[in-house]
């Protein structure tokens, strides 16, 4: 049986640090069914907005732009991990540097690209509710956000040699390289969601204390409805179902990223975490890719029609 170092060396990233194949199986079925699951959501979006001009809003292109790097972990890394987990520890696959770098790439390409997104999404919405239409108008003009969205793209690609030092983080062999990348992915995080934190709850202030705005429930672009409006709830009730939608969004991303954050720093300055809960911390974190098509959409009474109008 391997020890802790020499698997945590050649294992899939995600994969626990034990010679169980009752664990590697259930972790492949559960890749498996995120890939799919997750795959099918976020083409699902991707084709709707596509197919749909009523969808084709600032807001959404950002959402797509999520989408698309959700694709990266979901329909290309998950389901690699998937078949990997199947496979025997001392499988030539899972000791090729080469192929681990692949890997490493595509997860951490995907992840960068999606976590931008989501500060994208809430800015947007930020500006939009908070400040003038004017102001809007200027910042998102259409080759203002192909930039961002490129942007990016571009910044994504910087940190993704940093990802494999993170294959050792659980070993006892592991050097400075692999701590240190750990250390900016869990500082590059924290300052993502306390962006995002300030969009949101800024939004929730604005809500609750603005009754001409109020109507932004779904943080869709009211103003781009192509249909009548449903009679509005009692300005009270709409306050408080809006601050809802934002607090349970916030509520989701932070579980699914916090705990990788903490688990870096606690292996960065203490010593390693555990190697069951840098495993699951790891899982939560990818497992929003599969989410987030659902996250932006579950209120958005725009892609529920245009849903209802693909589907059988």
């Amino acid at each position: 049986m391997p020890n802790a170092s020499s698997w945590s060396a050649s294992s899939p990233l995600l994969l626990l640090w034990e010679d169980s194949s009752g664990t590697r199986i259930f972790l492949s079925l559960l890749y498996a069914v995120l890939a799919i699951s997750g795959t099918l959501s976020n083409v699902m979006v991707i084709y709707l907005v596509f197919s749909f001009k009523k969808l084709q809003t600032t807001s959404n292109a950002f959402i797509v732009n999520g989408c698309a790097a959700d694709l990266s972990v979901c329909a290309l890394w998950m389901p690699q991990e998937a078949v990997l987990g199947l496979l025997p520890p001392n499988s030539s696959s899972l000791r090729s540097a080469e192929y681990r770098l692949l890997r490493g790439g595509l997860l951490g390409l995907g992840l960068t690209v999606s976590l931008a997104s989501h500060l994208l999404v809430a800015f947007n919405r930020y500006v939009l509710i908070t400040k003038l239409p004017s102001v809007y108008q200027a910042l998102y003009q259409r080759k203002h956000t192909g930039c961002m969205i490129g942007l990016s793209w571009a910044l994504a690609l910087l940190p993704v040699p940093l990802l494999p030092g993170l294959w050792t983080l659980g070993s006892a062999q592991a050097d400075g390289s692999s701590r240190y990348s750990a250390l900016l992915l869990a500082l590059a995080v924290l300052g993502q969601t306390a962006l995002l934190l300030h969009c949101y709850l800024g939004i929730v202030r604005r809500v609750r204390g603005s009754a001409k705005r109020v109507s932004v429930l779904n943080f869709h672009l009211l103003h781009q409805l192509p249909f009548p409006a449903a009679p509005p709830p009692p300005r009270r009730a709409q306050r408080r179902l809006s601050s809802v939608s934002v607090l349970l969004l916030c509520c989701v991303f932070l579980l699914g990223t916090q705990p990788l954050v903490w688990v870096s720093l606690l292996g960065f300055f203490l010593r390693p975490a555990p190697p069951a809960l840098q495993a699951a911390s790891w899982l939560l974190l990818c497992s929003l890719s599969a989410l987030n098509p659902l996250l932006y959409t579950w209120r958005s009474e725009e892609f529920r029609r245009a849903a209802r109008s693909v589907l059988p």
